[in-house]
Formats: structure tokens, C-alpha cells, sequence
């Protein structure tokens, strides 16, 4: 794989992604806030209890859990997949041009769990839109295990690509300022 395409790739996947969470934070899950009047399952990074989840698909009703199936689901449905591809172009961009390090290695491995552990947390939360407020305590907590593991490798990958890549900018600008 060359280097020019790595590079190139890290930056298209990383703008879809871009795209897609914008439309998601300043769209469907704003929208979805203001009509539940209470945050959603996608906002809320250190899980939620049974308490919080039926109050939730209780304030959502039949056409707020309509909605966010047919319009939050699709887009974190492509989400999870541009984002580890953008973290993953970015370490191989970077392992290539300027050599591998521990986080290189590791990286990819936690942009694949994370994720996974979204794709997880978005099919808890489409059983439980289906189910509404009576959905199983199991399925809740699976899905808020989902949600916090995600939140947690999501946070981890995502700062191990900068702390890969802080130096190389901090040589190129002190290494250009002389």
C-alpha cells in the first residue's frame, strides 16, 4: 500500500466520519433530546440504568422510537465504521512514514473493539426502542456495558492516534521554526 494513499485515505474516511457525527450531534440527537426532553442512549457515555432507560422510551413514545430507528440507527450504523477506518488509515499512514511504535500496533485492534462495542450498543438500543419501556433488565444493562466499553476503547484509540502523531508535529514545527 503506498503512503500517499494511506494518508489520502485517512482523510476522506475521516471527513465522512466528520460529516456523519455532525449530522448526528447537531441533528438526530438533538432532535431527539428536545423531544424526549431527556438526553438519548447515544449521549450518554457512562451507561444508564433501567430507571434511565424506561424514562427515556417512555418520553420518546411510539413516534420518538420511530424516528430514532429510522433516522439516528442508519447513521450510527455507518459511523463506527468510518471512524475505525479513519483511525486505522491514520496509524498505517503513520507506521509507514515515519516507523512503527507500540501504539501503531495496538491502535488497530482498539478501533476494530470500539467499533464493535458500537454496533453492539446500536442493536441493544434497536431492541429496546422495539420493546419500549417493558424492555428486559438484561438487554439494558447489555446494552449500557456496550455503551461504556465503547466510550471507553473509542477514548483510548482516539488519543493514542494523537499521542502518535503530537511528536511528529512538535519535531516538524520546532525542527522548521531553526
Amino acid at each position: 500500500m503506498k503512503t500517499e494513499s494511506n494518508g489520502k485515505a485517512a482523510i476522506l474516511f475521516g471527513l465522512g466520519a466528520m460529516i456523519i457525527y455532525l449530522v448526528m450531534v447537531l441533528g438526530t440527537l438533538r432532535y431527539l433530546t428536545d423531544f424526549a426532553m431527556v438526553l438519548p442512549f447515544d449521549l450518554r457515555p457512562a451507561g444508564y440504568s433501567q430507571a434511565d432507560a424506561a424514562v427515556l422510551l417512555e418520553a420518546l413514545g411510539e413516534a420518538g422510537r420511530q424516528y430514532y430507528l429510522t433516522r439516528q440507527i442508519p447513521l450510527d450504523t455507518l459511523y463506527p465504521a468510518l471512524l475505525a477506518l479513519t483511525l486505522i488509515s491514520t496509524l498505517r499512514w503513520r507506521a509507514v512514514r515515519f516507523g512503527p511504535t507500540l501504539m501503531t500496533r495496538i491502535g488497530e485492534p482498539l478501533a476494530v473493539m470500539a467499533a464493535a462495542f458500537d454496533y453492539l450498543e446500536n442493536l441493544g438500543i434497536v431492541f429496546m426502542l422495539l420493546a419500549g419501556a417493558e424492555s428486559y433488565p438484561t438487554l439494558i444493562h447489555a446494552a449500557s456495558m456496550a455503551t461504556i466499553l465503547k466510550s471507553a476503547l473509542t477514548s483510548v484509540a482516539i488519543l493514542g492516534v494523537f499521542a502518535t502523531l503530537v511528536p511528529i508535529l512538535f519535531q516538524r514545527f520546532f525542527v522548521s521554526v531553526r
